[in-house]
């Protein structure tokens, strides 16, 4: 008899991700505004629930010798979620600190973590993916000198681009891509482990050779 099917899977955790990112994405893109307070509070509350979905996930759905990805995103994002809550480090310098640190820190885990069980969990190649996501943006991030300042105008009216915007922009891109992927990753059809395929393959196997041996 098969044992029956998780309430909560990592399907579930990759669309609820997948929803956050899509949220931040959205708020940024419709926000006239792209300084550090605003760019802050969206990253905030997006590292905020991504943490408590990945404490969620490593409770309900990681087996007890694979959580640690998890736990250790976990805590990444909560704490860069309550660094960005603090009123007076909500500068663009801070942004540009936090979210570089955050990106290379969560996408170095993740990266890592598809990498070890690539060999045993299907969904490791969107765990590359989204971690080798994070490590793009920091670069980018890196190469954008914060106090960059160009001054054009739109015909009679000036405007200011500034490192700041280009910052808030780039997150705000890259949670609609990771929107986008995880969304696509959540619906995708999954096939089974190849670790079970190997066991289930060497079981009958042994079977084969106990029933010729009788």
């Amino acid at each position: 008899m098969s044992a029956p099917a998780r309430a909560f899977t990592v399907r579930h955790v990759q669309l609820l991700r997948a929803l956050f990112a899509a949220a931040a994405a959205l708020m940024i893109t419709f926000s006239p505004d792209h300084s550090a307070v605003i760019g802050f509070s969206v990253f905030g509350g997006f590292a905020a629930a991504s943490g408590f979905i990945l404490i969620l996930a490593a409770w309900v759905v990681a087996s007890a010798g694979n959580r640690w990805p998890f736990i250790l995103l976990a805590a990444l994002d909560l704490a860069a979620a309550i660094v960005s809550g603090i009123p007076t480090w909500r500068t663009d310098a801070a942004f540009f600190i936090v979210v570089i640190v955050w990106a290379a820190a969560t996408g170095l885990v993740e990266l890592i973590a598809g990498l070890r069980a690539r060999r045993t969990d299907p969904g490791a190649k969107d765990a590359m993916t989204i971690g080798a996501l994070g490590l793009v943006l920091a670069v980018v991030l890196l190469l954008i000198p914060a106090d960059y300042v160009l001054q054009y105008s739109v015909g009679p009216e000036a405007l200011t681009l500034s490192g700041i915007i280009l910052a808030v922009g780039m997150f705000g891109g890259y949670s609609a891509i990771v929107a986008v992927f995880l969304a696509i990753a959540g619906f995708s059809p999954r096939r089974a482990a190849p670790v079970k395929d190997a066991e289930t393959a060497d079981a009958a196997s042994d079977s084969v050779d106990t029933g010729g041996a009788a």
